[in-house]
């Protein structure tokens, strides 16, 4: 009796199954829906964009080698195309086998050209010949836009305060790490930087400047937000003058720091 009812059941199902299957297949063409298409459906190609297709440039021979939509500012053998004095006069940093060297009391470098946002490379090195401590050994700096300075400095067995060292957005951050090579080796920053912007008639950021700092291929500054200019003494303040575009720095710190192979990308 148990046997009868199950093979009733199963044949039943079966029944129910193939009878459905049937009936779908003549009413829906082998199993496919003939439901109407969604017009408000999303399909793969209506968030694919073509237009305007992205730029070409050709990359550098290596990672420090300038791309083909940058600016040579120097590329060891000429200072005064690109760069003055501070009064715009030639400078009197020496360029000595092939490396630009601050001279002792010759005062800072600037950028005949001025630029805001920007991707800069800079190369450089403290001299082999260690001598002095803390902020007075190996001490330069690069400024943007002649107001926001990323440090340089001999930080290599050197003990300073954490936001003055190599790396440090000078007294406002110190880098996430110290990856400083040997003095006399040479040392590279990839400063990736937004310009600040300001609101019509306001001495306020309405978006304040932002740096991301690689030092010898190593993050140490993660898009960070500076309060103000670089100062020396007190806080940097919020309220500045509303600027535009300005030169690239190289401070003269009293130290013979040369550099090499300096380009920059406006963004």
């Amino acid at each position: 009796m148990k046997k009868l009812i199950f093979f009733s059941a199963l044949v039943f199902s079966t029944s129910l199954i193939f009878g459905q299957g049937g009936q779908g297949g003549q009413g829906g063409q082998g199993g496919q829906s003939t439901r109407p298409a969604d017009p408000n459906r999303m399909t793969p190609g209506m968030t694919e964009k073509w237009d305007p297709e992205v730029p070409i440039i050709q990359p550098g021979v290596t990672n420090s080698d300038p791309p083909s939509d940058a600016i040579v500012l120097f590329n060891g053998t000429d200072v005064n195309s690109e760069w003055t004095d501070a009064r715009g006069n030639p400078t009197k940093w020496l360029i000595k086998d092939g490396e630009l060297v601050c001279v002792k009391g010759s005062g800072v470098i600037k950028t005949k050209r001025k630029f805001g946002s920007c991707q800069l490379h800079v190369e450089w090195k403290t001299p082999s010949d260690v001598q002095g401590e803390s902020q007075g050994r190996g001490n330069s700096g690069v400024y943007l836009q002649e107001l926001y300075e990323v440090q340089v400095l001999d930080s290599y067995n050197n003990r300073t305060y954490r936001h003055g060292q190599a790396g440090s957005l000078y007294k406002q951050h110190a880098p996430l790490v110290n990856v400083s090579r040997k003095p006399g080796e040479w040392q590279a920053y990839d400063i990736i930087y937004t310009a600040p912007t300001f609101g019509k008639d306001t001495t306020v950021y309405l978006t304040p400047p932002r740096i991301t700092v690689l030092h010898n291929g190593v993050l140490i500054q993660n898009n960070v937000i500076l309060r103000g200019p670089t100062q020396y003494i007190g806080i940097p303040e919020y309220f500045v003058k509303p600027h535009g575009p300005g030169s690239v720095v190289l401070q003269d710190h009293g130290n013979p720091v040369a550099y090499r192979n300096i380009w920059i990308r406006e963004l």
